[in-house]
């Protein structure tokens, strides 16, 4: 197979994959990829198709590539260049959601973690979204303060659902555990309780991971837990 040749069955199969429509020798010279007449290139597809490469479907139609044309197309001929930056453009976009998604459902398991460690609320502050995951409302319900209190108990539930994220939006933290408590605490809803919080990264983009419970909580305990679950979001 000489260079026109080549050339010609690729230009046959890209158009091909891209329409799914029979090529004729007018739709290639349209194209502006050969300098010659359309006789040369129904001469040169007939010598394509007298070796395999190509097939008529029909007397009038153009022709379509064979296995044998899209072997030697995939193996010899194929210019991966032709595409790479709309493929990478798509890799790129596609790449990003992906990681994403991931960030996501790393920070949420790390939540569930947290939670099922701790008599109190877990939950974290999404890189990347205006979301707060949180589990383990119920757990702070048990508790002795709320079941007496059934308006701090709905006041933590609109805290957690409308209020959260504006809240922890505006935190400038580290990597140490912080404590709100009592009439300290960023949310006037939840003032009976208390906050611990501390920064964790994901590909560089900085999260907030917490508890909230009651005033009551074990701090000592707490805090480890935080530490430790944080700890696997920073890794």
């Amino acid at each position: 197979m000489d260079v026109r040749q080549s050339k010609l069955l690729v230009a046959i199969i890209d158009q091909f994959i891209e329409t799914a429509l029979p090529v004729g020798s007018k739709r290639l010279l349209e194209a502006g990829d050969f300098c010659c007449s359309s006789a040369t290139l129904r001469s040169e597809m007939v010598d394509l198709e007298d070796e395999g490469f190509l097939e008529q479907p029909h007397v009038s139609a153009g022709r379509v590539p064979t296995a044998k044309g899209y072997r030697l197309y995939a193996r010899e001929l194929l210019e991966p260049s032709r595409h790479e930056l709309a493929v990478r453009r798509k890799f790129e976009t596609l790449k990003d959601h992906y990681f994403k998604r991931k960030d996501q459902e790393r920070v949420y398991e790390a939540v569930s973690l947290l939670a099922h460690m701790i008599p109190d609320v877990a939950f974290a502050k999404v890189p990347h979204k205006s979301q707060v995951y949180y589990l383990g409302l119920s757990n702070v319900f048990k508790q002795p303060e709320f079941q007496g209190d059934p308006k701090l108990a709905s006041g933590v539930a609109e805290a957690l659902e409308e209020h959260m994220h504006k809240v922890l939006s505006r935190l400038e933290l580290t990597d140490d555990v912080r404590y709100y408590i009592g009439d300290e605490h960023l949310l006037p809803q939840i003032q009976s309780c208390s906050m611990l919080v501390t920064r964790y990264q994901v590909r560089g983009e900085a999260g907030i991971i917490g508890i909230l419970g009651p005033m009551r909580m074990d701090y000592a305990y707490n805090t480890v837990a935080l530490e430790l679950v944080a700890g696997l979001l920073r890794s």
